[in-house]
């Protein structure tokens, strides 16, 4: 892979909180970045030097973008691969498209686990309801019928407590092609973050011990428990062997449940990924900037622990109102994303802190 050198302009495909902070962790580097994205004035574009606003379905106007771009990436995957191939005529693109077009399907993503030896948890195909009872049958309930495609942050999915519920659940998904998993009994919510040169070296941060609540990531914690540590293994292990069969560049994310020591695959993300904010200040080099690095052909950044514990909280709707008590607290570090309109479920902002220091 050519260099791109200090100064080139990267393209992000995206303009939320995620293009916003690879921007960020770019124009520390000496590097420009070019948002491009359908909203009117995305977050990402107050921190970039240029923006273009454009759909994601666009061809044409993805292509003008890509011949105004040294090297360009994506920051979020509910973007449509075929258009992201125009751009990518004009200009390298990293993660490559096949990792996108894997992890938009649910289904093709957990076959895509499977052959490479991850066990994902039980699920089933359904293009139906007849098909849905069978896979009832099949799994049993509870379970969790979800859209095979645009789906993030709990949208797209409808728990099913007991078989009387399938056909009100089939109409919330409104006939969308769907994948039913079982609910799993799991110990603990972990992921997996690495960072993959073009040359094949990798970095593998801490696993974060990851919380949810209504679908959404609350806190993620590093280092997690002891008793994770053998689920942490398998699955670190598996994400390597993605990662080298993709010929993957980038920031790559992969969630999983522990269950005992197995670790029981959910979701893979071809990106910088909410789990990973805690990088910013908690680790020696943050996901954004190793994914600049990658991208670019640079040296990968050390990925150790910055202190001995570090906890990342999302901000979500109203929370973020209390920016003023978090401050309050010197050992708080703040990141609002400057979104207009504080709405329930929507990412505000998040904190970091960096625990058991000496001094704090």
């Amino acid at each position: 892979m050519t260099i791109v050198p200090p100064g080139s302009t990267i393209g992000i495909v995206g303009g939320g909180q995620l293009g916003r902070m690879l921007a960020l962790a770019a124009a520390q580097l000496g590097y420009k970045c070019h948002i491009y994205a359908p909203e009117e004035a995305p977050p990402a574009a107050e921190v970039a030097a240029y923006f273009t606003r454009g759909d994601y379905d666009d061809e044409a106007a993805l292509r003008r973008f890509g011949a105004e771009v040294d090297v360009a990436t994506f920051e979020f995957e509910n973007i449509a691969a075929g258009p992201l191939a125009a751009l990518a005529g004009e200009a390298p693109l990293y993660p490559p498209c096949q990792a996108l077009e894997i992890a938009q399907d649910r289904l093709n993503e957990k076959r895509f686990i499977q052959g490479h030896n991850g066990r994902p948890v039980a699920f089933a195909a359904v293009d139906g309801e007849t098909a849905l009872a069978a896979a009832l049958k099949e799994i049993g309930t509870p379970a969790i019928l979800k859209t095979r495609r645009f789906g993030y942050d709990g949208k797209g999915q409808v728990r099913i407590r007991s078989v009387k519920e399938a056909a009100k659940a089939w109409k919330e998904v409104k006939g969308a092609p769907c994948v039913v998993e079982a609910m799993v009994e799991f110990d603990a919510e972990f992921s997996i973050l690495l960072c993959r040169s073009p040359e094949g070296e990798v970095a593998v941060w801490d696993s974060p011990r990851n919380v949810h609540r209504s679908g959404i990531l609350d806190r993620s914690t590093v280092p997690a428990d002891k008793a994770l540590q053998p689920a942490i293994g398998k699955a670190e292990a598996l994400a390597r062997r993605v990662a080298d069969s993709l010929d993957y560049v980038g920031v790559l994310t992969l969630e999983f449940f522990a269950v005992g020591e197995e670790a029981l695959f959910n979701e893979m993300a071809p990106r910088v990924h909410n789990s990973g904010h805690w990088t910013i200040e908690g680790s020696l080099t943050s996901q954004f900037e190793n994914h600049i690095r990658a991208i670019c052909g640079l040296p990968l950044g050390a990925v150790g622990l910055a202190a001995p514990r570090v906890e990342m909280r999302n901000l979500i709707g109203d929370e973020v109102t209390g920016w003023r008590e978090i401050l309050a607290d010197r050992t708080a570090h703040l990141h609002l994303y400057g979104k207009r309109e504080a709405r329930p479920g929507r990412k505000m902002g998040h904190v970091t802190r960096l625990l058991g220091l000496s001094g704090g």
